[in-house]
């Protein structure tokens, strides 16, 4: 599955490649999914040209309203798809090849215990590749978060990578945040239920996508500190009377846990003319709950967990 937010100028070339490969070539992809937020530019267009079937957010689980994020797209394709394996893939790559699906599945259809499994790789930036292969915002914040708190997820080498892969009856027990927290909220929440030796990591080559400002970068992080202090039982960074020796629950989450969300604000700051502009930014943190809880899933999938 491919969330696609004004993609159009790669989704395509992703599309096609799982399709002639791992469908055509080889039958091994049962279903190309492409969940469309609702683009201005042409994605869904040039997805359904590849051979995906797009199917526009807004009419899954449309009694569910919306939750603005990355994560309502992966939560909602849940229920539009049927696959007992389940592959998410960022439709921004621009050097994509199919062995990333398959080495994605790779632990899945060979290992019955493994149920969770995250994409490692190389980035290459201008001035050569980055040693790690993480970013500014995994190595500033998402490692150091997990080194502390989640010290087990240690050696996980790219925990906001994109590219995953999990099985549906664990993905249906677990609540997608809705910001730039949802990959670093599926890997602890994952941890939780089926432990470390449920998890695997493969590496798949290179990443080619394009950078992000530094300004949506603050964002991004500040987002995930917001989904780390919600899993910790922290809100705003105030211990809860829940916080403590079950803080790594799944289910210890911030208010409400159906959507509502809690959070403020990020001021950043412009440079105009030789003047400071502040410029203020939402970093409000969502969740939806886990989809097997909803009524219309649990009909429409007779078999989930």
């Amino acid at each position: 599955m491919l969330p696609a937010l004004n993609e159009s100028d790669t989704v395509g070339d992703i599309a096609s490649a799982i399709r002639k490969h791992l469908m055509e070539d080889v039958p091994l992809v049962d279903e190309l999914v492409v969940i469309d937020p609702g683009s201005l530019d042409a994605t869904a267009e040039v997805a359904a040209l590849a051979g995906a079937r797009v199917i526009a957010e807004a009419d899954v689980l449309p009694g569910a309203g919306r939750v603005p994020g990355k994560g309502e797209a992966l939560w909602k394709s849940l229920h539009a798809t049927t696959g007992d394996l389940v592959v998410f893939i960022d439709a921004d790559l621009e050097d994509f090849e199919e062995h990333v699906v398959t080495g994605l599945l790779g632990p899945l259809l060979t290992e019955p215990g493994i149920s969770y499994v995250k994409a490692s790789y190389e980035r290459p930036l201008a001035r050569g590749l980055l040693g790690s292969g993480g970013g500014r915002v995994t190595e500033l914040v998402a490692r150091p978060l997990l080194n502390a708190h989640w010290p087990a997820l240690a050696g996980v080498a790219q925990p906001l990578s994109g590219e995953c892969a999990g099985r549906r009856r664990l993905f249906e027990q677990l609540p997608f945040v809705s910001a730039y927290g949802v990959e670093f909220a599926l890997l602890v929440d994952a941890l939780a239920l089926v432990g470390l030796d449920g998890i695997a990591q493969v590496e798949v080559g290179r990443k080619i996508h394009q950078h992000q400002s530094d300004e949506a970068l603050g964002v991004m992080a500040a987002q995930i500190m917001r989904t780390a202090w919600w899993r910790l039982g922290l809100a705003d960074g105030a211990p809860s009377a829940g916080a403590g020796s079950d803080n790594r629950r799944p289910d210890n989450r911030g208010p409400g846990g159906d959507g509502e969300s809690y959070g403020s604000t990020l001021v950043q700051f412009r440079r105009i003319d030789g003047r400071l502009v502040p410029d203020t930014q939402p970093v409000s943190v969502s969740e939806r709950p886990p989809i097997i809880t909803i009524p219309e899933y649990r009909a429409a999938h007779p078999t989930a967990s």
